[in-house]
């Protein structure tokens, strides 16, 4: 069974959910993760969940994004779900937004997540599991920021919401200063073998 780790307000782990089960109109507060992927030249890797997700289904949102399974660490999580979902290695994993929570609704499905956000460089090209990813596309930082916050965007709430907060790390992703590990939810910081 692939579950998702249940959550209090502070983040401290509760419990266990079968990830199949977990997303409806009143959704638990659960741990996350998202990731945003860079090319060596910079560009960053947007991509389109696949038609067939329960949640948000083609809609274009950040590289990728997850849910760290029982005792996994969070950095491990992401490079699993990088390697599954786009079949590809990261290189220079960085926590860059240790405390991202946000909640969003569409068509009845809730997301409500604490989502702790990464950057990473690709170590090759996408070669997506088409369960999981419809389409991908390389833009430049700038080019993925004005799309994603036009008034008909078509990219996930959360992406947009985490882009207002990448941005005030600064304009040049690379640059993005290394988040404190100590803001992030107590289960993700101590991932806890037994619930």
């Amino acid at each position: 069974m692939e579950h998702v780790i249940l959550l209090d307000d502070s983040g401290t782990a509760t419990g266990l959910q079968d990830k199949s089960t977990v997303h409806t109109d009143s959704t638990p507060l659960h741990l996350a993760f998202s990731c945003y992927v860079f090319d060596r030249s910079g560009r960053f890797l947007a991509s389109r969940r696949a038609l067939s997700k329960k949640t948000w289904p083609g809609i274009w949102t950040n590289s990728v994004c997850g849910h760290p399974a029982q005792g996994e660490p969070l950095t491990d999580a992401v490079r699993r779900r990088a390697g599954f979902e786009l079949g590809l290695e990261l290189d220079e994993l960085r926590l860059v937004l240790p405390a991202f929570r946000y909640r969003a609704e569409l068509d009845g499905v809730v997301e409500n997540e604490m989502c702790p956000v990464f950057s990473a460089v690709a170590a090759g090209d996408p070669a997506p599991h088409p369960d999981e990813v419809d389409d991908f596309r390389w833009l430049t930082w700038d080019e993925f920021r004005r799309e994603a916050n036009a008034p008909d965007s078509a990219f996930s709430p959360w992406c947009r919401l985490q882009i207002e907060q990448l941005t005030a790390l600064g304009p040049e992703p690379a640059a993005w200063p290394e988040g404190d590990p100590a803001l992030l939810p107590p289960a993700a910081r101590q991932p806890s073998p037994v619930l």
